[in-house]
């Protein structure tokens, strides 16, 4: 077991509803395939004064701000606070915390974001966990699948075989991401860390570190 690519060591759980689902998991990845069956059970159990169902398994918190112009598609949960503005597009498998930001033209598709995360202009979140207070800049996207269509595998101090077709991104707690940046397949970036603007980043990126460019990687002072 690799511990800096474990749940337990990128994640504040206490920051996410998906706690129970991701708490049963070592590797985040792991928790990807059991999204949609995790958000069947957990919609329906959600306190009546909050939420509100709109849609067939669409469970928004009543407090959220929802936008005209957009698309939402189950099963979803949306949760307190959390702002979908116009042109957001979220295909299914998607559960969003609180005080989240999902902006303008962002697609959501298999995705946990934990509470308080930003994608905000323009960003593509596939297959993909986001950490509390994480911020993907306008432009940014993730990648989650390879282009010969093969099984990803996670690049860090050894491979790791996933034994999936399409994983994203995992972005730890506080990991913030420069504009028109790529997170291809498998990317892993530890808590933390800051990617500068326009990168590409591959494999697993060490928790308080500065993804300036492909083998220039410096940890914050």
């Amino acid at each position: 077991m690799l511990k800096q690519l474990t749940i337990q060591q990128l994640f504040d759980l206490s920051h996410t509803a998906a706690a129970p689902l991701l708490s049963g998991c070592t590797y985040p990845w792991e928790a990807l395939p059991k999204i949609h069956d995790f958000i069947l059970q957990l919609g329906p159990t959600l306190p009546a004064d909050q939420y509100e169902q709109r849609g067939e398994n669409i469970w928004i918190a009543k407090s959220a701000v929802i936008y005209p112009n957009n698309y939402i598609a189950g099963p979803c949960i949306i949760g307190p606070e959390t702002q979908v503005r116009p042109g957001a597009f979220i295909r299914g498998n998607a559960l969003v915390g609180t005080h989240c930001v999902v902006g303008n033209s962002t697609e959501l598709k298999n995705v946990i974001l934990f509470d308080n995360v930003e994608v905000p202009h323009y960003n593509y979140v596939g297959d993909s966990i986001l950490g509390f207070h994480a911020h993907m800049g306008a432009g940014s996207i993730t990648s989650n699948i390879k282009s010969d269509r093969q099984l990803v595998v996670i690049h860090a101090e050894e491979n790791l075989p996933t034994g999936l077709k399409k994983i994203g991104a995992i972005l730890g707690d506080y990991v913030e991401v420069g504009c028109n940046s790529v997170l291809n397949p498998g990317t892993i970036i530890g808590r933390g860390c800051t990617v500068y603007p326009t990168s590409s980043v591959r494999g697993f990126i060490p928790e308080n570190s500065i993804y300036k460019e492909k083998g220039n990687i410096v940890k914050k002072v």
